[in-house]
């Protein structure tokens, strides 16, 4: 009876925790300067925050989305200056694009760490 009971608590909580699992761009991300960047659930959106060097702390950017594919806003901590952008996401890397009335655009790898 104990048994029976431990296995179907088990089978509920596995079953509750499978629903919550983090989208692909949730984690630690090496930019392409070398810093780590986290990215995390804040909102309802995708918070992207400096972890390691110069700017650390800061946050950089907003995404929304889900799957391979997001979109919103992301900071230049060098000069404050915020761009529309974007990411994508293919196996370890994370494609981030800011762009400037999406004409003028720059692109950086990130990989998972």
């Amino acid at each position: 009876m104990i048994r029976t009971f431990i296995l179907a608590a088990a089978m509920t909580l596995g079953a509750s925790t499978a629903g919550f699992a983090a989208e692909p761009i949730v984690g630690d991300w090496k930019t392409a300067s070398g810093e780590t960047a986290a990215i995390a659930s804040c909102g309802g959106a995708y918070c992207i925050t400096l972890k390691t060097g110069k700017h650390a702390g800061k946050r950089i950017g907003n995404m929304n989305g889900s799957g391979d594919s997001y979109t919103g806003e992301i900071t230049d901590p060098a000069n404050d200056k915020t761009y529309s952008g974007s990411a994508s996401i293919q196996g370890t890397s994370l494609k981030m694009q800011g762009c400037v009335l999406k004409v003028l655009c720059k692109s950086q790898t990130w990989t998972r760490m």
